[in-house]
């Protein structure tokens, strides 16, 4: 029987999967198809004004633009199914590759900054529990709810002004020093174009996992088995440890997988700030350019990439308790 709730609870999961990737799809290439950005202008760029109108037609036929939207849209819904994203207008190749490549750079910079937000969200969170209604509480509060209404672009700027152009600490942007050879890049370059990027991503995403995780100290600090617990005299770290730890880690750490869709919106405006050279540049780079096959391509993987967080933590939550199906099937 639970293995029967299973299935369905994953059978649900696909099929919600498959409708929000169309939905997602048909949305995003209407929105580029009607907007008012020309492909074919964006495409030349600055030479537009020595183009024809033969070459603009020219352009046009090659990449398909002249064709109506509808058999665009069915033409490249045909080459997916065969695994085929199409060719990037901006980068001149495959959108696979283009993906690939900028995805290894945003996910560095995506996973330093989820790893640390958890850790640094966690340890603000439980200290800002164990001390609930003093001033170190109020002070964490005040800065958790500052943080959470601060935009990222904004901190991103905040934090080039202070620690590249007064202090001149880091670089102001770029994944790796201007002008210089590829093999001539060492790991260091590479981690010192991307400490900026996620810290700024890092300080923000600390406010929702300290918030959540003070929250729920609270909660548990209050039950029964905690009273209990002060009553034989544990207090402090001990009663933390033996009793509050493991209570609120899990709901922590699936808030912390269920973090990817703000993750990935946050590296988006990061990226743009410090010119980043991820995927969520290449995403603002495809919508201003009319780069419709990279843009439907991103969408789709975008939406895997928040799926298989939220995903995750479903799954822990399964694992951990598995009734969880009866109430998604009901």
């Amino acid at each position: 029987m639970i293995r029967l709730e299973r299935v369905t609870w994953l059978t649900g999961k696909a099929l919600r999967i498959m409708t929000l990737l169309f939905a997602l799809c048909v949305i995003s290439f209407v929105l580029l198809s009607y907007s008012p950005i020309d492909p074919v202008q964006a495409y030349v760029g600055a030479d537009m004004m020595r183009v024809s109108s033969q070459q603009r037609e020219q352009i046009s036929e090659y990449w398909g633009l002249n064709k109506p939207p509808l058999e665009r849209f069915v033409r490249w819904g045909r080459a997916l199914i065969h695994g085929d994203l199409g060719v990037s207008m901006i980068f001149r190749s495959p959108v696979r590759d283009v993906i690939k490549d900028r995805f290894a750079a945003s996910l560095a910079l995506m996973a330093a900054a989820w790893f640390f937000s958890g850790i640094i969200g966690f340890v603000m969170g439980v200290t800002a529990g164990m001390n609930q209604g003093r001033w170190l509480d109020r002070i964490l509060k005040w800065y958790c709810l500052t943080l959470a209404s601060t935009p990222t672009f904004w901190l991103g700027l905040l934090l080039v002004m202070v620690f590249s152009v007064w202090l001149g600490w880091f670089p102001v942007g770029l994944g790796v020093p201007a002008g210089q050879l590829s093999e001539d890049v060492t790991i260091w370059n590479r981690v010192n174009h991307l400490i900026l990027p996620a810290l700024t991503l890092s300080i923000i995403g600390v406010a929702n996992i300290a918030l959540h995780t003070r929250q729920k100290l609270i909660d548990v600090l209050k039950s029964d088995y905690i009273l209990f617990a002060r009553a034989k005299g544990k207090h402090g770290v001990q009663l933390l440890w033996q009793h509050g730890l493991r209570n609120i880690m899990l709901p922590a750490i699936t808030l912390q997988f269920a973090s990817f869709s703000e993750l990935f919106g946050g590296s988006v405006l990061a990226e743009q700030v410090f010119s980043y050279p991820g995927l969520g540049n290449a995403t603002v780079q495809a919508g201003l350019r009319g780069d419709l096959p990279l843009l439907l391509g991103i969408v789709l993987f975008s939406a895997l990439f928040v799926f298989s967080g939220n995903l995750m933590a479903d799954l822990i939550y399964l694992v951990v308790d598995p009734r969880i199906t009866e109430a998604t099937t009901l």
